[in-house]
Protein backbone atom coordinates (compact mmCIF):
# COMPACT_ATOMS: atom_id res chain seq x y z
CA UNK A 1 0.00 0.00 0.00
CA UNK A 2 1.49 3.37 -0.76
CA UNK A 3 0.37 6.86 -1.72
CA UNK A 4 1.36 10.49 -2.93
CA UNK A 5 3.66 12.28 -1.33
CA UNK A 6 2.02 15.47 0.58
CA UNK A 7 3.66 17.78 -2.44
CA UNK A 8 2.22 15.90 -5.62
CA UNK A 9 -1.03 17.42 -7.10
CA UNK A 10 -2.89 16.97 -9.91
CA UNK A 11 -4.61 20.05 -11.97
CA UNK A 12 -7.86 18.74 -14.01
CA UNK A 13 -8.78 21.01 -16.70
CA UNK A 14 -11.47 21.14 -19.37
CA UNK A 15 -15.15 20.51 -19.33
CA UNK A 16 -16.75 20.78 -15.79
CA UNK A 17 -13.74 21.90 -14.47
CA UNK A 18 -11.41 23.44 -16.83
CA UNK A 19 -9.62 27.00 -17.19
CA UNK A 20 -11.62 27.53 -20.52
CA UNK A 21 -10.97 31.25 -20.69
CA UNK A 22 -8.11 31.75 -18.92
CA UNK A 23 -5.51 30.28 -21.06
CA UNK A 24 -3.68 26.99 -20.61
CA UNK A 25 -0.32 29.61 -19.64
CA UNK A 26 -2.28 30.89 -16.72
CA UNK A 27 -0.47 29.46 -13.40
CA UNK A 28 -2.42 27.38 -11.18
CA UNK A 29 -0.73 29.13 -7.89
CA UNK A 30 -1.32 32.64 -8.75
CA UNK A 31 -4.95 31.76 -9.85
CA UNK A 32 -5.89 30.28 -6.35
CA UNK A 33 -4.34 32.75 -4.64
CA UNK A 34 -6.40 35.57 -6.94
CA UNK A 35 -8.66 37.91 -5.26
CA UNK A 36 -10.87 37.47 -8.79
CA UNK A 37 -10.94 33.45 -7.56
CA UNK A 38 -12.60 31.92 -4.27
CA UNK A 39 -10.93 28.12 -3.78
CA UNK A 40 -13.05 25.75 -1.47
CA UNK A 41 -10.95 22.78 -0.43
CA UNK A 42 -12.77 19.11 0.19
CA UNK A 43 -10.48 17.04 2.45
CA UNK A 44 -12.22 13.54 3.15
CA UNK A 45 -10.87 10.12 4.99
CA UNK A 46 -13.66 6.99 4.20
CA UNK A 47 -13.39 3.57 6.62
CA UNK A 48 -11.46 4.73 9.55
CA UNK A 49 -12.83 1.73 11.61
CA UNK A 50 -12.14 3.20 14.73
CA UNK A 51 -8.25 3.53 14.00
CA UNK A 52 -8.36 6.78 15.92
CA UNK A 53 -3.93 6.12 16.73
CA UNK A 54 -1.59 5.07 13.87
CA UNK A 55 -1.24 2.02 13.35
CA UNK A 56 1.36 -0.70 14.77
CA UNK A 57 2.32 -4.26 15.20
CA UNK A 58 4.78 -4.90 11.98
CA UNK A 59 2.76 -4.41 9.03
CA UNK A 60 5.30 -3.02 7.03
CA UNK A 61 1.97 -1.61 4.84
CA UNK A 62 0.55 0.07 7.81
CA UNK A 63 3.04 0.78 10.37
CA UNK A 64 3.07 4.18 11.42
CA UNK A 65 0.14 5.44 9.02
CA UNK A 66 -2.61 7.43 9.81
CA UNK A 67 -4.00 9.19 13.22
CA UNK A 68 -6.80 10.83 13.75
CA UNK A 69 -4.68 13.47 15.78
CA UNK A 70 -2.80 13.81 12.38
CA UNK A 71 -5.65 14.39 10.10
CA UNK A 72 -6.99 17.15 12.52
CA UNK A 73 -3.73 18.63 12.47
CA UNK A 74 -3.61 19.09 8.36
CA UNK A 75 -7.11 19.69 8.12
CA UNK A 76 -6.50 22.97 10.81
CA UNK A 77 -3.43 24.25 8.88
CA UNK A 78 -5.10 23.81 5.58
CA UNK A 79 -8.04 25.64 7.20
CA UNK A 80 -5.97 28.28 8.31
CA UNK A 81 -4.44 28.85 4.74
CA UNK A 82 -7.83 28.67 3.58
CA UNK A 83 -10.83 29.12 5.19
CA UNK A 84 -13.50 27.64 2.86
CA UNK A 85 -12.15 23.83 3.79
CA UNK A 86 -14.62 21.57 4.46
CA UNK A 87 -13.67 17.72 5.87
CA UNK A 88 -16.05 14.88 5.10
CA UNK A 89 -15.95 11.03 6.02
CA UNK A 90 -17.89 8.60 3.69
CA UNK A 91 -19.01 6.05 6.48
CA UNK A 92 -17.53 2.91 8.38
CA UNK A 93 -16.21 5.45 11.12
CA UNK A 94 -17.15 2.39 13.31
CA UNK A 95 -16.12 -0.98 14.55
CA UNK A 96 -12.27 -2.36 13.88
CA UNK A 97 -9.97 -1.73 16.88
CA UNK A 98 -10.90 -2.46 20.87
CA UNK A 99 -11.78 1.28 21.22
CA UNK A 100 -14.98 0.08 19.29
CA UNK A 101 -15.31 -3.00 21.67
CA UNK A 102 -15.12 -0.53 24.58
CA UNK A 103 -16.65 2.38 23.87
CA UNK A 104 -18.54 1.87 20.63
CA UNK A 105 -19.22 4.43 18.24
CA UNK A 106 -19.30 7.47 21.06
CA UNK A 107 -15.78 7.68 21.29
CA UNK A 108 -15.13 7.84 17.63
CA UNK A 109 -17.95 10.30 17.16
CA UNK A 110 -16.07 12.52 19.69
CA UNK A 111 -13.06 12.38 18.49
CA UNK A 112 -14.25 12.80 15.17
CA UNK A 113 -15.84 16.16 16.23
CA UNK A 114 -13.02 17.29 18.78
CA UNK A 115 -10.88 16.80 14.72
CA UNK A 116 -13.53 19.23 12.81
CA UNK A 117 -15.26 16.92 10.98
CA UNK A 118 -17.68 18.64 8.71
CA UNK A 119 -20.26 15.69 7.73
CA UNK A 120 -20.26 12.17 7.13
CA UNK A 121 -22.26 9.10 6.24
CA UNK A 122 -23.67 5.59 7.14
CA UNK A 123 -21.58 2.84 6.30
CA UNK A 124 -22.31 -0.58 7.34
CA UNK A 125 -20.33 -1.17 9.65
CA UNK A 126 -22.50 1.22 11.88
CA UNK A 127 -24.94 -1.32 12.06
CA UNK A 128 -22.85 -3.51 14.11
CA UNK A 129 -24.49 -3.20 17.02
CA UNK A 130 -28.11 -2.33 15.93
CA UNK A 131 -30.05 -0.20 15.24
CA UNK A 132 -29.55 0.87 19.34
CA UNK A 133 -26.11 0.98 18.79
CA UNK A 134 -26.42 3.89 16.73
CA UNK A 135 -29.20 5.72 18.46
CA UNK A 136 -26.71 5.62 21.44
CA UNK A 137 -23.47 7.04 20.10
CA UNK A 138 -25.45 10.15 18.35
CA UNK A 139 -25.40 12.29 20.80
CA UNK A 140 -21.66 12.09 20.71
CA UNK A 141 -21.85 13.49 16.90
CA UNK A 142 -21.21 17.24 17.16
CA UNK A 143 -21.61 17.02 12.83
CA UNK A 144 -24.15 16.37 10.89
CA UNK A 145 -24.67 12.44 9.30
CA UNK A 146 -25.88 12.42 6.20
CA UNK A 147 -28.13 9.72 4.79
CA UNK A 148 -30.11 10.23 1.95
CA UNK A 149 -31.28 6.82 1.14
CA UNK A 150 -32.33 5.09 3.81
CA UNK A 151 -36.17 5.06 5.51
CA UNK A 152 -35.35 5.42 9.11
CA UNK A 153 -39.24 6.08 9.93
CA UNK A 154 -40.29 3.25 11.02
CA UNK A 155 -37.60 2.59 13.76
CA UNK A 156 -36.11 4.71 16.26
CA UNK A 157 -33.38 6.06 14.35
CA UNK A 158 -36.95 8.19 12.62
CA UNK A 159 -35.43 11.96 11.84
CA UNK A 160 -32.27 11.80 13.30
CA UNK A 161 -30.73 11.99 9.86
CA UNK A 162 -30.22 14.76 7.50
CA UNK A 163 -31.14 13.90 3.74
CA UNK A 164 -29.09 16.57 3.12
CA UNK A 165 -26.62 19.22 3.88
CA UNK A 166 -25.61 22.83 2.90
CA UNK A 167 -22.29 24.46 3.79
CA UNK A 168 -21.88 28.26 2.60
CA UNK A 169 -18.44 29.50 2.37
CA UNK A 170 -17.65 32.72 0.67
CA UNK A 171 -20.65 33.26 -1.35
CA UNK A 172 -20.18 29.45 -2.34
CA UNK A 173 -22.78 26.70 -1.97
CA UNK A 174 -21.84 23.37 -1.23
CA UNK A 175 -24.73 20.57 -1.40
CA UNK A 176 -24.01 17.66 0.42
CA UNK A 177 -26.10 13.81 0.33
CA UNK A 178 -25.56 10.66 1.59
CA UNK A 179 -26.19 7.42 -0.24
CA UNK A 180 -25.35 4.19 1.66
CA UNK A 181 -25.05 0.18 0.49
CA UNK A 182 -28.20 -2.22 0.47
CA UNK A 183 -27.76 -3.84 4.00
CA UNK A 184 -29.54 -7.11 2.89
CA UNK A 185 -27.29 -9.68 3.26
CA UNK A 186 -24.29 -7.60 4.09
CA UNK A 187 -25.78 -6.92 7.66
CA UNK A 188 -28.12 -9.30 9.88
CA UNK A 189 -31.45 -8.59 9.52
CA UNK A 190 -32.05 -7.75 13.20
CA UNK A 191 -29.58 -4.92 13.02
CA UNK A 192 -30.72 -2.60 10.70
CA UNK A 193 -34.67 -4.25 11.43
CA UNK A 194 -37.06 -1.81 9.85
CA UNK A 195 -34.62 -0.13 7.97
CA UNK A 196 -35.53 0.90 4.73
CA UNK A 197 -33.65 0.83 1.20
CA UNK A 198 -33.81 3.02 -1.33
CA UNK A 199 -32.66 2.43 -4.64
CA UNK A 200 -29.39 4.87 -4.44
CA UNK A 201 -29.09 6.16 -8.00
CA UNK A 202 -32.67 6.88 -7.77
CA UNK A 203 -31.92 8.61 -4.56
CA UNK A 204 -28.55 10.42 -6.49
CA UNK A 205 -31.07 12.16 -9.25
CA UNK A 206 -33.10 13.52 -6.85
CA UNK A 207 -31.07 14.52 -4.72
CA UNK A 208 -28.84 16.69 -7.35
CA UNK A 209 -31.46 18.23 -8.95
CA UNK A 210 -32.85 19.37 -5.92
CA UNK A 211 -29.59 21.13 -4.53
CA UNK A 212 -28.72 22.57 -8.02
CA UNK A 213 -31.65 23.69 -8.95
CA UNK A 214 -34.07 24.65 -5.92
CA UNK A 215 -31.50 25.01 -3.80
CA UNK A 216 -28.96 26.64 -5.92
CA UNK A 217 -25.74 25.04 -4.86
CA UNK A 218 -23.09 26.16 -6.77
CA UNK A 219 -21.09 22.49 -5.96
CA UNK A 220 -22.99 18.89 -5.50
CA UNK A 221 -21.26 16.68 -3.59
CA UNK A 222 -21.83 12.81 -2.95
CA UNK A 223 -21.01 10.85 0.11
CA UNK A 224 -21.24 7.24 -0.59
CA UNK A 225 -20.66 4.23 1.06
CA UNK A 226 -21.61 1.97 -2.08
CA UNK A 227 -18.03 1.38 -3.46
CA UNK A 228 -16.30 2.51 -6.35
CA UNK A 229 -16.97 -0.55 -8.96
CA UNK A 230 -18.19 -4.17 -9.19
CA UNK A 231 -17.66 -6.77 -11.42
CA UNK A 232 -21.58 -6.79 -11.44
CA UNK A 233 -24.47 -4.13 -12.25
CA UNK A 234 -24.09 -3.13 -8.62
CA UNK A 235 -25.06 0.36 -8.27
CA UNK A 236 -21.50 1.55 -7.38
CA UNK A 237 -19.64 4.81 -7.47
CA UNK A 238 -18.65 4.86 -11.20
CA UNK A 239 -21.94 3.61 -11.94
CA UNK A 240 -23.28 7.08 -10.39
CA UNK A 241 -20.54 9.21 -12.09
CA UNK A 242 -21.90 7.69 -15.56
CA UNK A 243 -25.26 8.26 -14.85
CA UNK A 244 -25.64 11.37 -13.21
CA UNK A 245 -25.63 15.15 -14.59
CA UNK A 246 -25.36 17.45 -11.70
CA UNK A 247 -22.79 15.83 -8.91
CA UNK A 248 -19.55 17.24 -8.99
CA UNK A 249 -17.50 14.85 -6.56
CA UNK A 250 -18.50 11.41 -5.74
CA UNK A 251 -16.22 10.89 -2.50
CA UNK A 252 -16.25 6.83 -1.61
CA UNK A 253 -16.06 4.35 0.77
CA UNK A 254 -16.50 0.75 1.65
CA UNK A 255 -13.87 -0.80 -1.02
CA UNK A 256 -10.88 0.43 1.05
CA UNK A 257 -10.19 1.46 -2.18
CA UNK A 258 -6.71 3.22 -2.95
CA UNK A 259 -6.29 5.25 -5.64
CA UNK A 260 -3.27 6.82 -6.76
CA UNK A 261 -5.17 9.90 -7.78
CA UNK A 262 -8.76 10.64 -8.34
CA UNK A 263 -10.69 9.42 -11.21
CA UNK A 264 -12.29 11.63 -13.49
CA UNK A 265 -15.32 10.86 -15.43
CA UNK A 266 -17.86 11.96 -17.98
CA UNK A 267 -21.49 11.88 -16.46
CA UNK A 268 -24.68 11.41 -18.18
CA UNK A 269 -24.50 15.08 -19.28
CA UNK A 270 -21.01 14.61 -21.02
CA UNK A 271 -19.33 17.22 -18.28
CA UNK A 272 -16.72 16.10 -15.65
CA UNK A 273 -17.12 14.74 -12.39
CA UNK A 274 -14.43 13.77 -9.73
CA UNK A 275 -14.26 10.18 -8.06
CA UNK A 276 -12.26 9.73 -5.26
CA UNK A 277 -11.78 7.02 -2.21
CA UNK A 278 -9.00 7.38 0.45
CA UNK A 279 -7.97 3.87 1.05
CA UNK A 280 -8.68 2.99 4.87
CA UNK A 281 -8.05 3.24 8.68
CA UNK A 282 -7.22 6.79 7.94
CA UNK A 283 -4.21 6.12 6.18
CA UNK A 284 -4.89 8.49 3.28
CA UNK A 285 -6.43 11.95 3.05
CA UNK A 286 -8.30 13.16 0.18
CA UNK A 287 -7.66 16.48 -1.14
CA UNK A 288 -10.10 18.35 -3.99
CA UNK A 289 -9.67 22.19 -4.59
CA UNK A 290 -12.14 23.58 -6.79
CA UNK A 291 -11.58 27.31 -7.73
CA UNK A 292 -14.56 29.27 -8.65
CA UNK A 293 -14.82 32.96 -10.12
CA UNK A 294 -15.80 35.40 -8.06
CA UNK A 295 -18.48 37.00 -10.27
CA UNK A 296 -20.48 34.37 -11.99
CA UNK A 297 -19.06 31.73 -9.63
CA UNK A 298 -18.24 29.55 -13.05
CA UNK A 299 -16.05 26.69 -11.77
CA UNK A 300 -12.68 26.75 -13.59
CA UNK A 301 -9.47 24.86 -11.71
CA UNK A 302 -9.80 21.62 -9.46
CA UNK A 303 -6.55 20.58 -8.15
CA UNK A 304 -6.33 17.00 -6.47
CA UNK A 305 -4.34 15.76 -3.81
CA UNK A 306 -3.93 12.39 -1.75
CA UNK A 307 -1.81 12.82 0.97
CA UNK A 308 -0.56 10.08 3.05
CA UNK A 309 -0.78 10.64 6.43
CA UNK A 310 2.61 9.13 8.13
CA UNK A 311 5.82 10.27 10.25
CA UNK A 312 5.95 13.16 7.12
CA UNK A 313 2.84 14.23 6.65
Amino acid sequence: MGGLPVNRRRFLRNGLIGVAGLGLSANPVSLLASEDYITISVLHTNDIHCHIEPFSGGNQYTDGKGGLARISALFKKFKTENPNTLLFDAGDMFQGTPYYNYFKGELMLKVMTAAGYDAGTIGNHEFDDGLEGIFNSLPSAGFPIISSNYDFSDTILNKKFPEWKIFKKSGIKIGVYGLGIELKGLVGDKNFGNTKYIDPLQTALKMESFLKYDKKCDLVVCLSHLGLKYKSNKVSDMVLAGETSLTDLIIGGHTHSFLEEPIVEKNKAGKQVIVNQASWGGMVLGRIDFTFEREGKNKRLALTNNININNEA
